[in-house]
């Protein structure tokens, strides 16, 4: 190319337009100079922790560029603060969606859609799981392969948010039905979800009557089941066989494996050691889309060391707000319940811990009948060098909303 072709380049791409972004309620700061460092060695320095050595590095690295390689930009180029290994400084809120997608299928919907809030003090989280039939205002989306944006409409079901815009799409109506600002995001399809539940090596969930689900092909009787595969993608995506067969008992039911898995992960302390969070951050890369933010297993790492402070009884498990049996737009859909959503929302942005009426929703999951409650050794004796704690806040109790703590034993209702 010849020097005046050259110059001509680069004038048509600077009258470029810019590329459509997620609109922002509050942007956060730019850190180029610190995630420039972190791109070279971050994810280096994460494996090092646990193995020496220049294959140790190599491995990072590969790890490192197909994170990076497979994620999406959600925040317009303005990327959240990189945090040190083993340190993340305040809350975040992160944005998982479940689509329905296989790997020979091109379907694009939003199948399961969980906010999830770390307090700024780390002292509690909430994992709010929002129904794939709730029909919600949708802002303008831009297609990411046609680069063409849709108009605003007024109601449609959030499920609809990846065909229409993808991942940024998604974020872009979780943030403005909820108001919070989303940090971070990540997209997982079916085939990654049986492999997901295969690398953290299952998880034991009971049922209280069988499950018989002909749809996705789950014949389960009472009692408890260890899941992994594709029979703990059967049990998540199972709405026929459990509770009313309606979407709102499935979250109950998927709330009883997303708890019983962060008992595992906890008690088998996966959220402190990094040579087991780096597995699970290599599975992740295999089988999911990442935010461009979540490319850098140093991030990943500190977000998980940051959730195992909070105990388990101050990490809660809710449903959005909402009701069957609407007319318009909502029939055969699922309605806000506006007036609790906001009173939840409101807790959630002011940092305070959750709680909920009862464990489970009496329909779609209920409390453990055979649940052993936790143990502490009668003759421990205190440290007096350990530093003193503030008592933690009550939690706020919004009757209506429906969910379960991360203590709480729960099992699934057949029906």
């Amino acid at each position: 190319m010849s020097e005046q072709e050259l110059k001509r380049d680069r004038s048509q791409r600077a009258r470029a337009p810019k590329p459509t972004g997620i609109a922002r309620h509050g942007r956060l700061p730019r850190s180029r100079a610190w995630k420039t460092v972190l791109a070279l060695f971050g994810s280096a320095l994460a494996v090092v922790l646990v193995a020496t050595g220049s294959v140790a590095g190599i491995a990072a690295y590969q790890l490192s560029s197909q994170l990076t390689a497979n994620s999406v930009d959600i925040n317009e180029g303005e990327e959240a603060p990189i945090p040190e290994i083993g340190a993340y400084e305040g809350g975040f809120n992160m944005l998982v969606v479940g689509s329905d997608a296989y790997s020979d299928r091109d379907t694009v919907l939003n199948d399961v859609n969980i906010l999830i809030h770390v307090s700024a003090d780390q002292t509690n989280a909430v994992a709010v799981s929002i129904p794939r039939d709730l029909v919600v205002p949708f802002p303008s989306c831009v297609d990411p392969d046609t680069g063409k944006a849709t108009s605003p409409m007024s109601g449609r079901p959030i499920n609809e948010a990846l065909y229409y815009g993808g991942l940024p799409c998604a974020v872009t109506v979780v943030q403005n039905l909820t108001g919070l600002d989303v940090h971070y995001a990540g997209m997982i399809g079916f085939d990654g979800v049986a492999a997901m539940a295969t690398a953290v090596g299952g998880v034991d969930v009971c049922t209280t009557t069988p499950i018989h689900d002909k749809w996705v092909g789950l014949d389960l009787e009472a009692g408890t089941h260890h899941l992994e595969g594709w029979q703990a993608l059967q049990f998540l995506r199972s709405r026929h066989g459990v509770g009313d067969g309606s979407d709102l008992t499935r979250i109950s039911s998927q709330q009883v494996f997303l708890s019983s898995l962060l008992r595992k992960l906890k008690s088998e302390d996966t959220l402190t050691n990094v040579g087991k969070l780096i597995s699970l951050t290599k599975a992740a890369a295999e089988n999911m889309t990442l935010s461009t933010e979540l490319t850098q297993p140093a991030t990943i790492i500190a977000m998980a060391k940051a959730l195992n402070k909070i105990p388990m009884d101050r990490i809660t498990f809710v449903q959005y707000p909402g009701a069957t049996g609407g007319t318009g737009i909502y029939a055969g859909k699922v309605q806000p319940k506006k007036g609790l959503a906001d009173q939840l929302f409101a807790a959630i942005l002011a940092d305070q811990p959750i709680g909920v009426d009862e464990a489970g929703d009496g329909r779609g999951s209920t409390a453990d009948p055979n649940a052993t409650p936790p143990t502490t050794p009668d003759d421990a004796t205190p440290d007096p060098n350990a530093p003193s704690t503030e008592p933690l806040p009550e939690k706020v109790v919004i009757s209506g909303v429906r969910g379960q703590s991360a203590a709480d034993q729960t099992c699934t209702i057949g029906n």
